[in-house]
């Protein structure tokens, strides 16, 4: 499995690391114990000093200084294996062949940092990646009991995020970068398991990656403390609305169902035939086209009784797809604003009177005054 080449592209536009250890309020997955569970879940973050603000956004849109880094034009690794390696475990293959690489010193870590930051040394930038290369196995290997697919897949996007970090990574800090790296590789992990959990995604909003990450968790710290985990209680204790937690609760128990599948093997109706329309029904259409052709006719009829003003206010506002404001009509017969709108307000009255008087079962909602 080759490293991917970093790209100057915003890879992951909407988390940052920073952002989805907030969400997540955690950074490693549950003990193995738990695991009869199958929700997605992360521990608390170690008790280590870090700067957040030294974990800039991966969209380069985002970045403070307002410009994205040069991609670094990393040279692929040459893993060597032999004919019959398409039968042997692809993992174990990876894992033999990534421990070829040598681990780094603090001191020669540290100077191949500064050559990728003040150099943008490809050289440097491919030593920082392939010795970490193991670091991405564990986090990976850590989600892996949650995932329970491929985790070479995991993998892969981890590897990206430690590119994406020795980009970002400024050695003056102080911070070790394994550390430092450990929260790219860790974001762009749980984009992918977010985006791929299911067929259609369940969490595109901030709330709804929180609730994703923290829900479950967060129903069963209340039943240890012997607390009933209501919608409410949930809802409250995680910032989110009381609807928030309810959709995703659906979300995260039901599963993916095609819309195509027949409702029986008897018959030929689909889930879709059976869903109701978006669009008003033939009733309402109808019924709306009957009231609009009343209202026209009646209208007309009125017009004649009416003055100027009001003919001008009735065809310029209230039957107008672009109405004219209060100030304009005022203007143009040299009238304040606020006798216009009592114009209007006459207007209306009567409007209604000679509806009500010709029209059967005739509404008052059949006539909004206009803002």
């Amino acid at each position: 499995m080759n490293v991917r080449k970093p790209s100057g592209e915003a890879i992951l536009p909407s988390a940052t690391p920073s952002r989805v250890v907030a969400e997540a309020e955690v950074l490693d997955p549950e003990p193995a114990e738990d695991d009869e569970s199958d929700d997605l879940e992360l521990d608390e973050a170690p008790e280590e000093e870090f700067l957040e603000e030294d974990l800039p956004a991966i969209d380069a849109s985002l970045d403070p200084d307002g410009e994205a880094p040069p991609p670094l034009a990393l040279p692929m690794p040459v893993f060597k294996s032999g004919p019959r390696a398409g039968a042997q475990d692809t993992l174990r293959l990876y894992l033999k062949e990534i421990g070829a690489f040598p681990m780094l010193e603090p001191e020669a870590e540290f100077e191949l940092a500064r050559r990728v930051r003040d150099l943008n040394d490809s050289d440097a930038a491919f030593q920082l990646v392939t010795s970490h290369l193991r670091l991405v196995v564990k986090i990976a290997m850590d989600f892996q009991r949650r995932w329970m697919q491929n985790v070479l897949d995991l993998v892969q996007e981890g590897n990206v995020g430690l590119m994406r970090a020795v980009q970002k990574f400024d050695p003056e800090k102080g911070i070790k970068f394994s550390y430092y790296a450990a929260f790219w590789i860790k974001a762009y992990i749980l984009k992918f398991i977010m985006d791929n959990w299911r067929l259609v995604k369940i969490g595109t909003t901030q709330a709804q990656r929180k609730l994703f990450y923290n829900l479950n968790k967060e129903r069963r710290r209340l039943q240890s403390l012997g607390f009933d985990p209501d919608t409410a209680t949930l809802s409250k204790n995680l910032n989110v609305s009381v609807e928030e937690v309810q959709e995703m609760e659906q979300r995260l128990g039901s599963q993916d169902m095609s819309l195509d599948t027949t409702l029986a093997d008897d018959t030929t109706t689909t889930r879709l035939d059976v869903l109701p329309a978006l669009q008003p029904s033939i009733e309402d259409t109808l019924a709306r086209a009957e009231i609009s052709i009343a209202l026209q006719g009646h209208l007309e009829r009125i017009l004649p009784r009416l003055s100027d003003k009001e003919r001008d206010i009735l065809e310029q506002r209230l039957l107008a797809d672009s109405p004219v404001t209060l100030r304009e009509i005022g203007e143009r017969y040299g009238i304040t604003r606020e006798r216009v709108r009592q114009l209007e307000t006459r207007l209306l009255h009567k409007l209604r009177v000679h509806l009500t008087d010709n029209i059967d079962d005739f509404s008052n909602d059949w006539i909004v005054r206009s803002e």
